[in-house]
């Protein structure tokens, strides 16, 4: 998987692509960044890569000929998705991820700022993609929310595959409450039937808490759970 990243402060991504699982997965190659700055393709003496918006308005919009360049300078490995990540687009899910993993070869991903972009970048972009129902200062987080999302995904980034089927979303619940030692921590103790050794009854009690939580914290995935069972 090839992650293209359009965007204003490259170096915004240090850290985090070289930081835990993340960085691991790409010193391995299982998938691999590429930074690209708009500026770099400006052509006035300002290197300037906003204005102000037709018509009045607060704030500056992202010019469109330097994201164009940016994104027409990379290689091209299809199937691809040309995401944009802005407010107004589609919230990460799940089952996004595991679209893009399983699916596509390469994600360019447009970072935002300002006030956001000319509106016919959208030529470019094939998705628009939000991190939720809210406004950041720059779309760098979300960017950075997707690259992990789905390269945890891939094959060889998390040691024990299996336990990627048992995590939250997976199955359409939350995941089921984990303990560790000691048994008893300040007069909390751990749930005697995961002490028991018996297989069944513990797969049992994971799955009525993995119902019990999602009814309980997230009433709406426990409805489309439900309408699941029902087909």
């Amino acid at each position: 998987m090839r992650f293209d990243i359009v965007t204003l402060f490259p170096d915004f991504f240090t850290s985090p692509l070289s930081s835990g699982l993340l960085g691991k997965a790409l010193a391995k190659q299982i998938a691999t960044v590429h930074l690209t700055n708009p500026r770099d393709f400006t052509t006035d003496k300002h290197h300037k890569v906003d204005d102000e918006p037709y018509g009045g308005g607060v704030g500056m919009l992202m010019k469109p000929e330097p994201i164009f360049a940016a994104v027409e300078s990379l290689p091209q490995l299809p199937p691809r998705e040309v995401v944009l990540m802005t407010p107004q687009g589609e919230p990460m899910h799940q089952a996004m991820f595991q679209n893009f993993a399983a699916h596509y070869q390469q994600l360019v991903i447009i970072c935002g700022h300002y006030e956001g972009v000319d509106e016919r970048v959208l030529n470019l972009v094939t998705r628009e993609v939000s991190l939720g129902d809210f406004v950041l200062t720059c779309g760098e987080i979300p960017a950075l929310t997707l690259i992990n999302g789905v390269t945890r995904l891939l094959p060889g980034t998390v040691g024990k595959e299996e336990s990627l089927k048992a995590e939250s979303f997976e199955q359409g619940l939350l995941d089921y409450p984990q303990y560790t030692r000691p048994p008893v921590f300040r007069d909390w103790t751990v749930p005697a039937v995961l002490l028991s050794g018996n297989h069944a009854a513990i797969a049992k009690w994971r799955h009525e808490q993995q119902i019990q939580r999602t009814r309980d914290r997230r009433p709406d995935l426990y409805q489309r759970w439900l309408e699941q069972q029902e087909r």
